[in-house]
């Protein structure tokens, strides 16, 4: 099966969601035809992916909207939703041609899981000196958990509570805890998750009913952390939605004393800059942001597992459903 086809006949493995909870390693064909887009083309060869569990999860299972399958492409995913489907968005590679400022060098792209693949130039960000190839898999979480902060606007000394503690969660609590003088609690219900907060210098909480906290992030993945977040939330404050369920139906509770509390529900995601900042701000420059934050090496603890990549069609499976265990999972090439 070889779902890509048109343009060059070269070809490369990728992984692909081939039905529900399966999977294959596929000869994929590397599109050339991008070269109408740009002069400037680059090829890389990949080092390594991370695989972003909750996300791949919903895809693999078949778990995405048809409402949403335009709104959820990745930006150089292959098929169409449900399957086949090539998906997946956190690439490191080394450039082996392309630009001279490029040549030879890692970079980060938003691309599948794929041994060797051709982009736009503009398509891929360089990744800083100071942070190893093997942590830029995490550049898009960390993207994402920037946009987080930026749409629920933490300020100085803010109490702070952070719900559901996967790679995104973690990395909007280390971020806010930087802030001078915030409060930062890091929530979870299981206690596995205690370890790694203590390692990034952060507050751990299995269970936590103050509810006085300026700002909640809710970022579990399940309905049951979203009426947690509210219940943390103080009067007047805000809970940053940032969870995505797919097609799962999410009760909230806002009877009781959610209007009177006169709280905010706000969404949060990273196809989108936040408004104040769009007129500034563009994809790139956040992502080069988010590469640059990558630089401490404590963050290294997000980076559950590795496997082969030549392993993923054995193993994807298990690692999409051990909610457990799995932070980021790494693919080595």
């Amino acid at each position: 099966m070889k779902p890509e086809t048109e343009g060059t006949s070269e070809t490369t493995l990728a992984w692909w969601a081939t039905n529900k909870g399966k999977g294959a390693l596929l000869e994929t064909t590397i599109d050339s035809s991008v070269a109408s887009v740009s002069d400037e083309i680059v090829t890389v060869e990949a080092l390594y992916s991370g695989i972003s569990r909750g996300t791949e999860a919903l895809v693999l299972n078949g778990r995405v909207p048809e409402t949403e399958y335009e709104r959820m492409r990745a930006p150089f995913q292959g098929g169409d939703f449900p399957f086949p489907v090539k998906y997946g968005y956190a690439n490191v590679g080394m450039v082996t041609s392309g630009p001279s400022h490029l040549t030879g060098k890692p970079i980060f792209c938003l691309f599948p899981h794929q041994q060797r693949y051709r982009v736009p130039a503009t398509a891929v960000t360089l990744v800083p000196e100071s942070v190893p190839p093997a942590r830029a898999v995490l550049a898009a979480n960390m993207e994402t958990a920037v946009n987080g902060l930026w749409d629920g606007e933490p300020a100085i000394g803010d109490r702070i509570a952070v719900v559901g503690l996967g790679v995104v969660g973690f990395l909007v609590a280390w971020l806010a805890d930087q802030i001078p003088g915030a409060r930062v609690t890091a929530v979870d219900i299981n206690e596995d998750r205690r370890p790694i907060a203590e390692a990034l210098g952060l507050s751990f909480a299995s269970t936590l009913s103050q509810d006085d906290h300026d700002l909640v992030y809710h970022t579990s993945g399940h309905p049951s952390g979203l009426e947690t977040a509210l219940a943390l939330a103080g009067p007047e404050s805000v809970v940053v939605e940032m969870s995505w369920y797919g097609n799962q139906s999410v009760p909230a509770n806002l009877g009781g004393a959610f209007h009177a509390r006169r709280l905010t529900l706000r969404s949060s995601q990273v196809g989108q800059l936040p408004p104040l900042r769009r007129s500034r701000w563009d994809h790139a420059r956040r992502m080069r942001l988010a590469l640059e934050l990558l630089g401490d090496e404590r963050l290294d603890c997000l980076i559950s597992g590795e496997s082969q990549f030549t392993d993923l069609p054995d193993k994807m499976a298990g690692i999409l459903a051990d909610v457990n265990h799995t932070l980021c999972h790494r693919i080595a090439y």
